[in-house]
């Protein structure tokens, strides 16, 4: 198979998972893909924050999206926004004990709907191959 073929069952594979994710987080727990992937950054972080545009490059998002973003995280009070003491430009997105609890209830929602659809999708003959060798590299950059 050629590369843009087997680039075209990725692609197919990600918006797939990508739909089940987001539907399962909005149904079951009020946010967004985005907003998850925000508040799981957030909280694997040493002291609970990160810089708004590591945020924004760790999440895929450019520098006024991940500030919207940011913006909804503070409104539903699951972060906040604060200044670098030591340069008064740089700006932190911070999580909150709230946003932290609402990562930590749907964290289990992700890695069921993602194992559930990778299975699903795995089972398809045409995406099958593909679903097999993403996870084949699991733990491939780990050494």
């Amino acid at each position: 198979m050629d590369d843009p073929a087997v680039w075209e069952r990725v692609l197919t594979v990600h918006a797939r998972v990508e739909r089940e994710l987001a539907a399962a987080l909005q149904r079951r727990h009020g946010i967004g893909l985005s907003e998850y992937r925000a508040l799981e950054n957030l909280a694997a972080s040493p002291d609970d924050e990160l810089r708004m545009q590591e945020l924004a490059d760790r999440i895929g998002l450019n520098q006024s999206s991940v500030t919207r973003l940011v913006d909804r995280l503070k409104g539903a009070g699951y972060a906040f926004k604060d200044l670098c003491p030591s340069d008064r430009r740089g700006v932190y997105a911070v999580i909150t004990a709230e946003g932290r609890g609402r990562y930590e209830d749907a964290r289990g929602t992700y890695a069921d709907v993602l194992s559930g659809t990778l299975d699903a999708l795995g089972a398809e003959p045409e995406l099958a191959a593909t679903v097999a060798a993403l996870r084949a590299g699991r733990g491939a950059g780990a050494r």
